[in-house]
Parts: structure tokens; sequence; C-alpha cells
């Protein structure tokens, strides 16, 4: 069996339970056809790199599967099926599983104004051993 990295996009027009369904569902049919579902990560809803069919946020979604061959085409054929589904990507991966991403935290612009700056101090050290050197 081969190893696949499944990327997809849903819409984010989709209720909460028929989102979790749809990401059920194709976790069952890798299962329903020999595969295996290594991990599934839900990256949630993030902006859309470019709008698609008129919307700019998607739900994205990352699974890692071992699988036949011939699971990747009809996974993918399921995909283009589904109408909830914006984008998706199946390609094989090699090697051992990553560590799961953490979500990403909101950049803070005060906590970086706030720490402090010792680069100034390492400045003024500097012209002191100069002039010991020079003596």
């Amino acid at each position: 069996m081969n190893q696949y990295e499944v990327m997809y996009v849903i819409d984010t027009a989709l209720e909460e339970q028929a989102r979790t369904d749809l990401i059920n569902r194709f976790s069952g049919l890798v299962e329903a056809n020999g595969g295996q579902v290594d991990r599934v990560d839900e990256w949630g809803k993030r902006r859309l790199a470019y709008a698609i069919n008129y919307k700019t946020e998607g739900y994205y979604v990352l699974m890692y599967i071992a699988a036949p061959a011939a699971l990747p085409r009809e996974l993918e054929r399921n995909f283009q099926i589904n109408e909830s589904v914006l984008r998706y990507m199946v390609i094989r991966f090699e090697g051992a599983l990553p560590p799961k991403r953490e979500p990403l935290k909101p950049y803070a612009p005060h906590a970086a104004a706030e720490a402090p700056v010792e680069a100034p101090a390492a400045q003024e050290e500097a012209p002191a051993a100069e002039a010991s050197e020079q003596e």
C-alpha cells in the first residue's frame, strides 16, 4: 500500500454537522476501499488565495492515508461529484508522518514592541573593547 496526502477545501456555507458528515464520508470511503486513515487534520476556515465560484473563504482539511494504488482516482471522482468541495489535491507521500501542526496564532504587534532590545547594549561594549586593544 502507498501513502497519500489528501488536502481538500470545503465550502464555508455548509453547516457544522453537514461538514463533519462530509469529512467522515471521505474517511469512510478510504476504509471501504481497502485503505487506512492515519490522521485527519482540520485546519479550519481560512481565506483563499483567489476567489473560487465567488467565494473567498474555505474550510481546509488535510488527511494522511495508506491505500492501494487505485484509491486516489476513486477519491478524486467523489471530490469532483460533491458540490461542497471547492478544491482538492491527492499526492503520494513518502516517509514518516509529520507532527501535527498547531493552529496559527494571531499576530500581536504590541507584544513585539514590549520586548526588550539588547542590541544597543552590545554596541556600547564593542567600542570599549576596541579602545582597550589600542592602548
